[in-house]
């Protein structure tokens, strides 16, 4: 009887050890993976914290002080840079024509983008060609464009003022003028996100099952009513993400502005960060640059906030 009951406490111990053991393995192994992630995560990291997350503690720094035209620290100043910024006209400027820029090339492109995804979605011969060559501003740089559009723009050589002069209309000044300058940009903008905008709507499209246009068209209703009954709400997710990311693109052009006007003529094209970069690199008044980009982020920050609290609740998800 004794003999049996050490058998079974043997046992026991022996069963304790083992699911010890095996618990202490799971762990080790929870441990190397974790650890080979992290590995494999470490070059991503190094990059985020060495060009994103280094460059916004220096700027939080910068802010609070003046610095020498080499970017040396030169006395700390509490808040009055953030005073100075809000007291001047350079950031209510920035903001009137950052919010201006905004309006013209973010509805703008979106509409444009649903309007021909829509047209090329239909399946008809040739329509592959079409997407190729609506997709193709994605492929240009910023640089690029801004020669292009320097050449359309022209003056007297452009070819804008060509078709104008066709129909008997005096050349435009699209450029120097300050009544115009900021919708050339616009125009110009709107061209070269249009790529991007056109295939997420395009990608937006193709995941709407056709059985649901089908169904309604059976049931009487048009192709237009189908499209803005049953694809708009179902493409409401993929015009959210789009938004978003258009007004975050709209607060953050810098290239077009920097080639095509350098923010002028009088300010009129003069958005957030181009004011930013004038007033760092060529006012060498780091401090209030920095404000300035924090004031950026900040205002960003606030609308995508305002678009997840309000706008998203319209969106429809399957």
């Amino acid at each position: 009887m004794r003999d049996g009951e050490l058998t079974l406490q043997r046992l026991k111990s022996e069963n304790v050890v083992k699911v010890k053991l095996r618990v202490k393995s799971t762990k080790l192994s929870k441990i190397k993976e974790s650890s080979l992630g992290y590995l494999f995560l470490a070059p991503s990291l190094l990059l985020f914290s060495l060009f994103l997350f280094y460059p916004l503690v220096k700027s939080v720094y910068l802010s609070f002080h003046l610095t020498d035209p080499r970017g040396r620290v030169a006395a700390f100043v509490g808040f009055d840079n953030f005073t100075t910024l809000f007291a001047s006209e350079l950031l209510w400027n920035s903001l009137k024509v950052t919010g201006l820029f905004t309006l013209m090339t973010v509805p703008a492109g979106i509409v444009l983008a649903i309007i021909t995804a829509a047209l090329t979605h239909i399946k008809l011969p040739g329509m592959r060609i079409f997407q190729f060559m609506f997709s193709m501003p994605l492929a240009m740089s910023v640089s690029t464009s801004a020669v292009i559009w320097l050449i359309l723009f022209h003056p007297t050589l452009g070819v804008f003022n060509y078709l104008l002069s066709l129909v008997g209309i005096s050349p435009i000044q699209w450029l120097p003028d300050p009544s115009i300058a900021l919708l050339s940009i616009s125009i110009m903008t709107v061209w070269m996100n249009f790529g991007f905008n056109y295939i997420i709507v395009l990608s937006g499209l193709q995941g709407i099952p056709d059985d649901l246009v089908e169904s309604a068209k059976i049931d009487g209703a048009g192709p237009l009513t189908a499209f803005v009954r049953i694809v708009l709400p179902l493409l409401s997710p993929t015009l959210f993400f789009l938004s978003v990311i258009s007004i975050i693109g709209a607060f953050q052009s810098f290239g077009q502005v920097h080639l095509l006007t350098k923010g002028g003529p009088a300010g009129s094209t003069e958005v957030l960060v181009y004011s930013i970069y004038k007033e760092a690199f060529v006012n060498y008044q780091y401090g209030t640059g920095s404000a300035l980009a924090l004031v950026l982020f900040a205002i960003v920050l606030l609308l995508t906030i305002i678009q997840f609290a309000f706008v998203e609740k319209k969106v429809h998800y399957q």
